[in-house]
């Protein structure tokens, strides 16, 4: 217990102390927002402060902070560390900077700062992998809360011959359709407050049942013992911990979500609390479940429980049957809360590459059609293919960290070249740089290195020696090509202004 009480500590004690260093980093002032100077009634449209926080909350909280987490406490107590020292370090100022940068450029999405601060070439390759990240979001954010509706709640089969299943994903994709195209604060503005309600609910309620139980069955962090083996399966902490809990920590994912979230907020001042401290509730969020999942890992619990299944499990010893079923529906709105902003921020970027006019309705109806034929394809591979889902979520995981290397290079490009401290952009993106190319280099769903080549040098498969030389050259190759990019003068980087 006395673990998981310092890790929230640090959660909320760094939290504040990090993030009023990176407000007076950045500066916010009394200069018009993008929701006041180019308001449009569509995407431009200014929200309370209040409202703007919760639809970034929910927007970014997706099963990540709940089903990684819970996968994430297998590697022991020194997750209720490091959950929180990355959400603070990484995650809560990546989202920031994200937001506020974007705010700055009049409401820009993600590619169009990457073109700016980054160049075109860099922009081509973040494009392509952002876009594939959008179509996966959106495709796994139908996936989980449809089989979460029709298993937990409708008590069927989730099976691909069950046409419930088929009808309860058209049911989110009809929902997706109309948040995808009507005026942000119509949809998404009146529904998220009462979702947010239910999620912070559930959330709450299983922290107090786990401080009710008294801490018994939560591991506490021994210095004297294994700190990074711990793992049942003796998966390496570095990578696997990292892409595993994903959003509780980092996740690209989200920048994509400040973007849209910075058309609405009438105020730079408002961006702490708005981008910064939302990151902070979902890694409270994360913690929560990882606590969770561990109490019932130490009585008794299969550590091979899926995540999924864990969810009720966790839910139903804390929270009670009745209790249980908020908790679930709180899970339940995670994805899609997520999965619609998805495809409202593909739009948006598809629309910017292209220069297509989104307060025509008639284009807007068109992009989005454009973009729901591929997801849709992507969940009918899922469910017809009986390891399709895995296949997805591991593409999905691993994308949404190496998406989040573009961002954080981009934060601290700008940061140099405005003369301010772009080492806190920097050595998360060198940190992450490591884990993604890590992991991509040994994963078998990527290169494979050391099953197929290891044998040459004598390595164990299972080893990541060849992994970890060349991602530690990458990384290498990251922080110059960032700090060369960054010494190019102030005018040559703000010239760079082309789609």
């Amino acid at each position: 217990m006395i673990t998981f009480i310092i890790g929230l500590v640090i959660l909320i004690v760094g939290g504040i102390i990090y993030g009023n260093y990176c407000e007076k980093v950045f500066g916010p002032d009394d200069r018009p927002t993008p929701a006041i100077s180019k308001a449009d009634g569509v995407d431009y449209v200014g929200m309370k402060s209040w409202k703007n926080s919760l639809v970034e909350l929910l927007n970014i909280a997706g099963t990540g902070p709940i089903l990684g987490p819970i996968q994430g406490i297998l590697f022991g107590p020194i997750a209720f560390i490091t959950i929180p020292i990355g959400c603070v370090l990484a995650g809560s100022m990546h989202d920031y900077f994200s937001g506020m940068i974007s705010m700055r450029e009049g409401g820009a999405q993600m590619p169009k700062m990457i073109n700016k601060y980054l160049g075109g070439n860099v922009k081509k390759l973040y494009n392509i992998i952002m876009w594939i990240l959008m179509l996966l979001v959106g495709a796994v954010f139908v996936y989980t809360p449809g089989d979460l509706i029709v298993s937990d709640l409708l008590g069927l089969e989730t099976i691909a011959t069950n046409p419930v299943v088929w009808i309860v994903y058209g049911c989110i994709f009809a929902y997706y359709l109309i948040a995808t195209l009507f005026p942000v604060d119509k949809i998404i503005g009146k529904v998220y407050p009462i979702f947010g309600g239910i999620l912070i609910l559930s959330a709450v309620g299983i922290f107090v049942g786990i401080l009710m139980n008294g801490g018994a069955n939560l591991t506490n962090l021994s210095l004297s013992g294994k700190i990074f083996s711990q793992h049942p399966g003796a998966l390496p902490f570095i990578p696997i911990f990292f892409i595993t809990v994903a959003c509780g920590i980092m996740s690209g994912f989200h920048a994509s979500q400040a973007t849209l979230i910075a058309r609405t907020v009438e105020t730079e001042k408002e961006g702490k609390m708005t981008f910064f401290n939302m990151m902070l509730v979902e890694g409270f969020i994360a913690m929560v479940w990882a606590a969770g999942a561990m109490v019932l890992f130490n009585t008794g619990t299969g550590t091979d429980t899926s995540a999924t299944l864990m969810i009720g499990e966790i839910s139903r010893e804390f929270l009670g049957s009745v209790g249980a079923i908020f908790a679930i529906l709180g899970v339940i709105v995670l994805p899609i809360t997520s999965g619609d902003t998805a495809f409202r921020s593909l739009r948006l970027m598809v629309a910017e590459q292209f220069n297509i006019d989104q307060s025509d309705p008639k284009k807007r109806v068109a992009v989005t059609l454009a973009i729901f034929v591929p997801a849709f394809a992507i969940l009918i591979f899922a469910k017809l293919n009986p390891a399709g889902f895995n296949i997805l979520w591991r593409y999905f995981a691993y994308t949404n960290q190496t998406v989040s290397i573009f961002a954080l290079a981009m934060i601290a490009v700008y940061l140099k070249i405005h003369n301010k401290n772009y080492l806190i952009g920097l050595i998360p993106g060198m940190f992450y740089t490591f884990v993604t190319f890590a992991y991509i280099f040994h994963a078998p769903i990527g290169f494979g290195l050391e099953s197929r080549i290891g044998s040459m040098f004598g390595l164990n498969p299972e080893s990541y020696a060849i992994s970890y030389v060349l991602s530690a050259i990458c990384t290498v190759l990251y922080a110059y090509g960032t700090i060369k990019r960054s010494s190019n003068s102030k005018e040559e980087i703000l010239q760079n202004v082309s789609a």
